[in-house]
């Protein structure tokens, strides 16, 4: 859960810094240009630089999936899942 969070924040934090600083650039009627350029801007930092943190949000995701399964009621019926 703490990776989720910390990239999250990261993530949300690039894209706030940089359309403060495109909108600064930019004409004021630009706005819209400022944060599709700030979404792209963030999208590929946190791409490049972010893996490992990424990876760790992937694992938390998978776990959270494994435990969230349905356990089969009929042990039988898990054994015939096993030989097809």
């Amino acid at each position: 859960m703490r990776a989720w969070v910390i990239y999250s924040l990261l993530r949300l934090g690039l894209f706030a810094a940089a359309f403060a600083l495109l909108y600064w650039l930019l004409p004021p009627d630009l706005w819209w240009l400022a944060a599709i350029c700030a979404a792209l801007i963030a999208l590929s930092i946190s791409y490049i630089f972010f893996s490992g943190l990424r990876a760790r949000v992937t694992e938390d995701l998978a776990k959270r999936t494994r435990q969230r399964e349905p356990k089969p009621a009929d042990p039988d019926a898990a054994a015939e899942d096993l030989e097809s």
